[in-house]
């Protein structure tokens, strides 16, 4: 368990330096186990997955909310594959921010992450869910969470992660993300993870795109090859 303690504590490597500057967007750290850890962070929710590309290998993923106050973050695990036992538990850390580099302390751990994009004047960077689909006919529906399954999607400005959850059973249903770029209305996804076949590791899926008040329109063909039609909504999970 001992190689997965950076991975987690590492979390707190979100907060505000003395200059207060945003923290959101991407932040890498090498693991002990030689995959990378990637930290996607929005406004109050953010994800971490370790992987390696090259040999399409998928170590663990874990996110969750939190806040930020006076060099503290408060961080609420929602899900975490290889803890169980941290889900739905705050825990609270120091954390400093000095450029492109964040740094987590406390009595006996300091761990480092350095800064892959800043997202804090990104449109599309935040936390994403799904809030309308078309149906065979091509309609669009709304969609209504039912129970406390949730299925969420976090963008910095050059990378994303997925992750369905269910943080009241403790459930973890699959994550996939890697690197995106939009050009000319398309929204294209470069996979570098994926965990439940790796198999998906180097696909390219593009999606035509459009963001207007708020509201992702996004169409095109799933990893599947099945068409698909959503319009995503950024939550407030402060709400």
């Amino acid at each position: 368990m001992k190689k997965y303690i950076l991975f987690t504590l590492a979390l707190c490597l979100i907060g505000m330096g003395s200059q207060a500057q945003s923290i959101k967007g991407a932040w890498k750290a090498q693991q002990p186990n030689n995959s990378t850890a990637v930290m996607i962070v929005a406004d109050d929710y953010l994800m971490i997955a370790s992987y390696g590309l090259l040999n399409k290998y998928f170590d663990r993923t874990e996110g969750g909310t939190f806040s930020l106050k006076d060099g503290k973050m408060i961080y609420t695990t929602e899900f975490n594959t290889t803890d169980t036992a941290a889900i739905n538990k705050s825990v609270e850390y120091s954390i400093e921010r000095n450029g492109s580099v964040l740094t987590m302390h406390n009595d006996d751990q300091h761990f480092i992450w350095s800064l892959v994009d800043d997202a804090s004047n990104v449109p599309m960077a935040g936390t994403w869910h799904i809030t309308g689909r078309a149906g065979q006919n091509g309609e669009m529906a709304s969609i209504h969470q039912r129970g406390t399954r949730k299925t969420l999607k976090i963008l910095s400005g050059t990378r994303f992660q997925w992750a369905a959850i269910d943080p009241a059973v403790k459930g973890f249903y699959g994550t996939g993300g890697g690197t995106y770029d939009i050009k000319d209305g398309i929204y294209t996804e470069h996979i570098e993870f994926f965990s439940r076949d790796n198999n998906r590791v180097g696909a390219d899926l593009s999606f035509n795109w459009a963001l207007k008040d708020g509201k992702w329109d996004h169409s095109g063909k799933s990893s599947k090859g099945d068409p698909i039609h959503e319009v995503w909504e950024k939550i407030d999970s402060k709400k």
